[in-house]
């Protein structure tokens, strides 16, 4: 092998060196976005999940306090009442009807 044909490979070489260096670089960058696209997916997800957990118990504790209300017994207005008091509004009279099936 004579010199040019050595620094010939030689310049092949390094090029093929810097050339996967770059790609190297950039597939990592790529990575890390990635990375830091999940982390932020997670920490909402997270945050939704801890919403909807308190909705639910809200819900849930409003189902238990109309669940006593009815197996504490009671005619039809007196239930109706604790309703509307339940919601922080006034009974509405004497007025309000309400049928059982």
């Amino acid at each position: 092998m004579e010199f040019g044909e050595f620094m010939g490979l030689s310049a092949v070489l390094l090029t093929m060196i810097g050339f996967w260096a770059i790609l190297a670089n950039a597939y990592k960058r790529r990575l890390a976005f990635l990375e830091r696209k999940l982390e932020i997916t997670a920490g909402a997800t997270a945050e939704k999940a801890a919403q909807y957990a308190t909705h639910n118990t809200e819900l849930e504790n409003r189902v238990r306090v109309l669940e006593r209300i009815i197996t504490d017994g009671g005619s039809t207005h007196d239930i109706a009442r604790q309703i509307e008091a339940l919601r922080g509004t006034e009974p509405l009279g004497d007025h309000i009807k309400v049928t059982t099936q």
